[in-house]
C-alpha cells in the first residue's frame, strides 16, 4: 500500500513541524510510543511534556522512556491534558511546535477509563494560545466505542469553527474500511 497509513502519517505531520531543539507535547502519553518519538526528534536541546491521568500510563512511558535514554528530556504530568496552560512553564509559552493526541482508551488498561470532548477541546484552545506559529497539533480519533464516537462529534463540530485566518485544518482518513477505523485531524497554527 502507497497511501501512509494513520499512525505513520501522523508522524509525518509531526516530522513536518518539528526539529531538534524544539518544544513538543504528547497530550495523552498512553504507552509512551509517540512520547519517545517526540524525545528523540527534539533531542536533549528540546523538550517534551506529557500528560495522562492514568498513573499506569505514567509508569509505561517512564520504563520507555529509561530504556531509550531520553528520560532527561520530558516531563510527565499526571493530568489532564486541559491543564497544560498551567503545567507548562510560561517561559515555553509561544515556543512549542507540535502537539499529539491519541483520544480514546489506554491500550491494555481499563477500557472505561477515556479522553472526553470537553478536556479535549479545552486542551486544544489552549495549545492554539501557546503554540508557536505553523506550529502543528495531530489529533489521532479513535471512534469505534460509544465514548469515542461521542468525542468524534464534538470535535469535528468544534474544528470546523476554528476560524481559517488562524488556523488550517485536515482531515485524512480511509472512508471504505469496516470497523471505524481511526482517522486525524490536524491543526496548523497560523
Amino acid at each position: 500500500m502507497k497511501l501512509a497509513r494513520i499512525l505513520p502519517f501522523a508522524r509525518s505531520l509531526i516530522d513536518l513541524a518539528i526539529k531538534k531543539g524544539d518544544i513538543a507535547v504528547d497530550a495523552t502519553v498512553g504507552n509512551g510510543h509517540d512520547t519517545l518519538y517526540l524525545a528523540e526528534r527534539v533531542g536533549k536541546e528540546g523538550h517534551v511534556f506529557g500528560f495522562d491521568i492514568q498513573s499506569q500510563a505514567i509508569q509505561n512511558t517512564m520504563g520507555r522512556l529509561q530504556e531509550h535514554g531520553v528520560m532527561e528530556q520530558v516531563t510527565l504530568f499526571q493530568a489532564s491534558h486541559d491543564q497544560l496552560i498551567e503545567k507548562i512553564p510560561q517561559r515555553h509559552h509561544g515556543q512549542i511546535t507540535a502537539a499529539i493526541f491519541n483520544l480514546g482508551y489506554l491500550p491494555g488498561g481499563d477500557k472505561q477509563i477515556v479522553t472526553k470532548p470537553h478536556s479535549t477541546i479545552r486542551a486544544l484552545e489552549q495549545l492554539l494560545q501557546i503554540m508557536a506559529p505553523e506550529g502543528i497539533i495531530v489529533l489521532v480519533i479513535y471512534h469505534g466505542h460509544p465514548e469515542g464516537a461521542i468525542e468524534r462529534d464534538a470535535l469535528l463540530k468544534y474544528v470546523q469553527t476554528l476560524d481559517q485566518k488562524q488556523a488550517h485544518v485536515l482531515r485524512y482518513e480511509f472512508i471504505n474500511q469496516i470497523n471505524s477505523p481511526p482517522f486525524i485531524v490536524a491543526i496548523e497554527k497560523r
